[in-house]
């Protein structure tokens, strides 16, 4: 998403980039206490790339065959009260919550009550239209010519779903739809409404009912700063150096599709073991996607992006993967499908780069260290 902002409710007591430091390096001391593979290569990596990041906490998963090789945290989850970051600590998804918004829709194709080339007009009627020629294939893939948050959009207005849909409804199509990709957070609030308007839910109701409950991911819900959520991460931005909280966002621009849900390690690790199964979806549905989506000219999109996960090959590996960034908090999750590794790297400071930190650690252990 594009904005990263906290509920400020407290001051924050100014820290030195040192102070931080010492802070953070004693904390990875006591979370890996008990840890004795806290001492290998990809642990001593991770924190090293920790602090050129200035990252103050990070939890990491790697997985092989969807089954945990190691989950581990690292530096502080909350800098304030030094809590150490640790696998059980919950961080704000940002984008990587697409896929579960798109493996929501693709239940209900598979239910009949959606259909991948039914026009948006289908089913929001009052649409413009231009909305007639875009497809839910479209708005899955980032292929539907819809555009993205404007730069004056109001993070601290709390907007109804009727609003919201007005405002997307009255941006015009950037492109033909199917003939370019440009990703798009739009489409994937637009899909959020979609499966209210097709199932009568809130979507993140039935994310819960459909997804989380089922693969007993327990941890896993939609955001919110109101509720008492334990393990909740702290979400950190760096300002001329020194450490901030995040800033505020309205409480219903932190529950749409397009990325609002809280998560740990230990859930995502049992979400990429659902993945090997058909438990949610059958094959021929992740293999739908997990493929790069086709623009109109029979091509390839440009962003090389199925329905919720981008596809890329790695030096000669076929990785599905997804980056988040949302209010404080840089998500990565790389699946090495082919090779069944997963790596995650969840952490809470805004323009981190987790996305480097998973590729390094799939890389070391596709080598076999």
């Amino acid at each position: 998403m594009v904005a990263n902002q906290r509920l400020h409710t407290m001051s924050l007591r100014r820290f030195s980039i040192f102070s931080i430091y010492l802070a953070f390096f004693f904390a990875v001391s006591i979370a890996h206490a008990q840890n004795s593979a806290a001492t290998d290569a990809v642990a001593d990596y991770v924190k090293a790339e920790m602090q050129r990041q200035h990252i103050p906490g990070l939890a990491l998963l790697v997985a092989k065959g969807g089954k945990i090789v190691r989950a581990e945290g690292f530096g502080l989850a909350n800098v304030e009260l030094h809590v150490p970051a640790k696998p059980e600590t919950i961080f704000q998804s940002g984008s990587v919550g697409k896929q579960f918004t798109a493996t929501a829709v693709m239940m209900l194709v598979e239910e009949g009550k959606v259909g991948l080339d039914d026009p948006l007009t289908k089913y929001f009627p009052d649409a413009p239209a231009s909305w007639k020629e875009v497809t839910v294939r479209e708005l899955l893939s980032h292929t539907a010519g819809f555009g993205d948050y404007p730069k004056d959009f109001n993070f601290r207005k709390d907007w109804t779903e009727d609003e919201e849909l007005k405002l997307i409804e009255s941006i015009p199509l950037a492109y033909p739809p199917g003939t370019n990709w440009e990703y798009s957070n739009f489409g994937y609030v637009t899909l959020g409404i979609l499966i209210h308007r097709v199932t009568g839910e809130f979507y993140g109701d039935f994310l819960q009912q459909r997804i989380f409950q089922p693969l007993g991911m327990q941890s896993t819900r939609i955001i919110s700063e109101a509720d008492i959520v334990p393990n909740r991460s702290a979400g950190y931005r760096l300002i001329k150096g020194e450490l901030k909280n995040q800033e505020w966002v309205a409480p219903i621009v932190n529950t749409t599709a397009d990325g609002s849900l809280y998560f740990s390690i230990l859930d995502l690790a049992r979400w990429d073991a659902a993945l090997y199964t058909e438990k949610l979806l059958k094959r021929s549905s992740l293999d739908l996607m997990w493929t790069p989506a086709k623009l109109k000219n029979g091509q390839p999109n440009k962003g090389n992006y199925g329905f919720g996960w981008f596809i890329d090959d790695r030096n000669g590996h076929r990785c599905i993967h997804h980056d988040g960034a949302w209010q404080g908090f840089e998500t990565a999750i790389d699946r090495y499908v082919d090779d069944q590794l997963t790596v995650v790297a969840l952490s809470n400071l805004e323009d981190a780069e987790p996305g480097k930190i998973t590729q390094h650690v799939a890389e070391m252990y596709l080598a076999g260290r």
